[in-house]
């Protein structure tokens, strides 16, 4: 038999694949010499995953100040799901491929001109989807103002496809770093990634924000001011879908994909088809332990939905703008390139979700200390003017509570990578990944749907009208009344995910240090792959 490994037919006997010890890894000294250029077009293709990620994410902040209900925050909250499902299709994206093109190529460079062209449409229309004001001009010389009204469902359906192919670019960049770099420089990808993508994040979310905004660039950018920012959405999504065609055909042109090589320290791997990819799938769910974690990775995010999904919105509605609350995210950048280094420290032992476990706690009081603040914002904020100490104690908070999240991050991604059986690490190292994003996705959507049926409201001059749609809304206005909150369903939300926080803490805690104590034998998954023939 040869001790190559090869694709069979299926008629090829199957066997059982022994486990691979995480020991009988190598462990290799980094040699960059000959991979600069490479990091540098994967940091490039990250940072390009992230501008899509990053506009989806400003889109709610625009939805508030446009008057959107928590109900449609709900419903657009569904464009963030792609990342939490791209196993699905991940097989898919890894067995199907034209050789010639390349493996990696063949779903890479469609799915990306399929951004810019998505971006290039999105930006002739998408104005008119938020419900901004346009111009109509009939056929006689005067102008009308048309307010349009917000089109949920489509922006929703727009930009979970835009999610959905970068997901995929995600895929096969993920791949293609695994032969693009050398087999000792594969560990930089990881770099690249978190770096790249939180790039893209900050020019799709917190740049746009900020440029967006005419009080911030009337303020500091501006000699004169003026009525609107310096960019708007539109012209937006039209400057970065040119820069994805453009910077698309220079990768197909230029960077040629090359086959695994042992010159470059690349191993040989099993090769499996679709069909034997979500077969291992289904056998590794069906291990007890992982049905275990996989009860806490899919709860244990709950607890904070209420702070996650809706504070930063409730802050709009009290009057904090928009752009301000995206720049507090630029001086924590260093903390957060900082945090992950600092915490993989105590994360490097044999238990990692000690960690976990304990920022817990802190989480769950920063989340009551942020809702404090949301209580105590309209009384600070006077006439649109928001002080300066205000700024700084919203920093702190959510300083703190960046550190809390990201030692639970960390430390579950330690936990991972110390489960993973090495032999299928990257299909174990998905699933989990997936689940860990899907716990915290279907939270987030259930409170913003719910925040609308658990709020109360009356109008100022009727006792009558509750205001509870928007035709008693405009009765409500239209009789010179306002519609006012008597019970806040976001303060309803904040108790009961507190409650459930300290009784998922008591369950949880518990059965992750059962898992964490488990052998690693315990995690590997006994799966069946085709026997191979010499050739």
């Amino acid at each position: 038999m040869s001790n190559r490994r090869k694709k069979t037919d299926r008629h090829d006997h199957e066997t059982l694949l022994p486990p691979v010890d995480a020991d009988e890894e190598k462990h290799e000294k980094s040699d960059l010499r000959g991979d600069w250029g490479n990091i540098a077009i994967l940091f490039f293709l990250y940072l390009l995953q992230g501008i899509p990620i990053g506009l989806a994410s400003a889109i709610p902040m625009l939805l508030q100040n446009r008057g959107a209900s928590y109900k449609q925050q709900a419903e657009f909250s569904f464009a963030h799901w792609p990342f939490s499902l791209k196993l699905l299709w991940a097989p898919i994206v890894d067995s199907l491929f034209w050789k010639r093109f390349g493996r990696r190529k063949s779903w890479l460079i469609p799915t990306q001109y399929l951004i810019g062209i998505f971006m290039l449409i999105l930006s002739l229309h998408v104005n008119r989807w938020l419900g901004a004001e346009t111009t109509d001009t009939g056929g006689d010389d005067h102008a009308t103002e048309q307010t349009s009204t917000l089109n949920i469902p489509l922006l929703t359906v727009i930009f979970f496809m835009l999610n959905f192919l970068a997901a995929t670019q995600d895929i096969a960049v993920d791949g293609w770093a695994l032969t693009m770099l050398k087999r000792c420089n594969v560990g930089h990808a990881s770099t690249c990634n978190s770096v790249g993508q939180t790039a893209g994040y900050f020019l799709g979310y917190v740049a746009f924000m900020a440029l967006e905004s005419a009080e911030f660039c009337n303020s500091y950018l501006r000699a004169e001011p003026a009525p609107e920012g310096l960019v708007n959405l539109s012209g937006y999504l039209w400057f970065w879908g040119l820069v994805f065609l453009v910077t698309t055909t220079l990768v197909a042109l230029g960077k040629r994909e090359l086959s695994p090589s042992l010159d470059r320290g690349h191993e040989e791997h099993l090769e499996l088809d679709i069909k034997q990819t979500y077969r291992l799938l289904v056998d590794i769910m069906k291990m007890k332990p992982i049905l275990t974690l996989v009860a806490i990775l899919l709860t244990a995010k709950a607890g904070f939905a209420a702070c996650d999904a809706v504070t930063s919105l409730k802050l709009i509605d009290a009057g904090v703008p928009k752009d301000k609350l995206a720049l507090l995210v630029v001086p924590l950048v260093p903390l957060q390139i900082v945090l992950p280094l600092a915490i993989s420290k105590y994360t490097a032992g044999t238990r990692p979700m000690e960690v976990y476990l304990k920022a817990i706690p802190y989480r769950i009081g920063l989340t009551l200390a942020a809702a404090a603040i949301v209580w105590i914002t309209p009384a600070i904020i006077r006439d649109h003017h928001v002080p300066y100490y205000y700024y700084m104690l919203l920093l702190t908070n959510y300083g703190l509570y960046q550190i809390a999240l990201y030692s639970m991050f960390v430390a579950v991604m330690a936990f991972f990578a110390r489960i993973s059986d090495p032999a299928v690490g990257g299909t174990y190292m998905t699933l989990l990944n997936t689940l860990s994003n899907l716990g915290g996705n279907w939270p987030t959507t259930v409170v913003l749907w719910l925040v609308d049926y658990l709020t109360w409201k009356r109008c100022s001059n009727s006792t009558d009208n509750d205001c509870s749609d928007g035709a008693l809304k405009d009765a409500c206005s239209a009789g010179g009344g306002k519609c006012t909150i008597t019970i806040d369903g976001y303060y309803i939300e904040i108790f009961v995910c507190l409650l459930y926080g300290l009784v998922w803490y008591r369950w949880g805690s518990g059965r992750i240090r059962q898992l964490q104590e488990l052998p690693l034998k315990a995690w590997r998954v006994a799966r069946r792959v085709p026997r191979t023939h010499s050739s």
